[in-house]
């Protein structure tokens, strides 16, 4: 499965020490240049910092559909940006972001995608987490956001 991440959902499980369910759910997570940038050098000494930086299962990759990237930079981040371009360039079977406009942007041009609630009930299903619900809580306490009534569909 080609998965590829922005970076608010590698943030959120990394400040609950879980970014491995990402590892155990997907396998491997392609990650463009500007969310490898956000995470690993802006992100210097922060949560989740080093284990990206030094996990074979995270893998970066340079985005090279410039034309998405210039269409959609006025309104996402670059990392958003990267994402989506290097999703629709690979063919990814899913791009894993969290943002709204972000992912209406990725739906436009045809592409799957989930969210960390997405992963959270994926791991449920597959029986890697006994509780979702708690889970996505914690993170919600430590500046995820989301909200309430989309936590309450883990339950």
């Amino acid at each position: 499965m080609i998965i590829v991440a922005d970076s608010s959902p590698l943030i959120a499980l990394s400040r609950v020490g879980r970014l491995e369910l990402l590892r155990s759910v997907y396998g491997t997570i392609i990650v463009p240049d500007a969310v490898w940038a956000e995470l690993v050098l802006d992100g210097k000494g922060r949560a989740g910092a080093a284990m990206v930086k030094e996990s074979a299962w995270i893998i970066r990759q340079t985005a090279q559909r410039r034309d998405i990237v210039q269409q959609l930079k006025d309104t996402l981040d670059p990392g958003e940006c990267e994402a989506i371009a290097l999703a629709q360039e690979i063919g990814a079977d899913a791009l894993l972001m969290d943002e709204q406009l972000g992912r209406a942007a990725a739906l436009h041009l045809g592409l799957k995608v989930t969210g960390l609630l997405g992963v959270l009930l994926a791991a449920k299903e597959m029986g890697l987490l006994l509780d979702a619900f708690e889970l996505a809580k914690e993170m919600q306490s430590n500046g995820w956001w989301v909200a309430d009534r989309l936590i309450a569909r883990l339950r």
